[in-house]
């Protein structure tokens, strides 16, 4: 299915959302949205738009429905899109829960929310995802542990009306440099976490200041400090 061919609103749609439709004289209004936004594929300036974010919002669903969302961030352009088909985005060093990616091995299912504060903008993906240690986009993302690859299934814009404006003031120093380094995190340092931590991390603590405890984790969060 290409990108200029329509999706067919039953199939778009659930149950549950016809019914809410129908009970508020919205049906022909939604039916008429997908023809209008919605399409299978994304065309060029959605492709465009999502290679210039440098976050983005990953709601996933594990096999029991209870569903999670997480916020993604990387240097502009850390979300790729090698073909209309497809979107690809690193996963790096996060706090070992592996929600997220632990859905996606479960369902395969997610949303992508792509938002533009400042104009306000924002871009929704529905796809089918699939996470790998080996994919050759690696070599792409350095400081990226695996890559998620999405089949998608559903593009739209949606009204922007409802986005409070805000101004960007810089990035995040977390973000891997070119050579996949990153600062080492402050809640790593937790003294409660040090036994538990990966092997990769253990000791580190010494060498970054020393342990801290949760309060003085929590001092350093509320000062914008992580």
């Amino acid at each position: 299915m290409t990108a200029d061919v329509p999706l067919d609103p039953d199939r778009f749609y659930t149950p549950e959302q016809r019914v809410l439709q129908d009970a508020t004289d919205n049906r022909a209004l939604a039916d008429r949205l997908v023809g209008a936004i919605v399409t299978p594929q994304l065309p060029p300036e959605h492709a465009a738009f999502i290679a210039s974010r440098d976050f983005f919002f990953l709601a996933t669903v594990d096999a029991a429905g209870q569903p999670t969302v997480s916020y993604k961030g990387g240097a502009p352009g850390f979300v790729h899109v090698p073909d209309p088909s497809t979107v690809v985005f690193p996963d790096y060093d996060g706090n070992g829960m592996f929600l997220s990616l632990g859905n996606v091995q479960a369902t395969a299912r997610i949303g992508m929310l792509f938002l533009d504060l400042e104009t306000p903008h924002r871009l929704r993906v529905q796809a089918d995802a699939s996470v790998h240690d080996d994919d050759p986009a690696l070599e792409r993302f350095p400081g990226a542990n695996v890559i998620v690859r999405a089949q998608v299934t559903a593009v739209f814009v949606n009204c922007g009306r409802y986005i409070h404006p805000h101004r960007r003031v810089g990035s995040s120093r977390f973000v891997p440099d070119t050579l996949g380094a990153q600062p080492y995190p402050a809640w790593k340092r937790i003294d409660a976490f040090q036994d538990v931590l990966p092997a990769a991390d253990r000791g580190r603590a010494a060498d970054e200041g020393g342990t801290i405890t949760p309060d003085e984790y929590h001092a350093r969060v509320r000062a914008g400090e992580p």
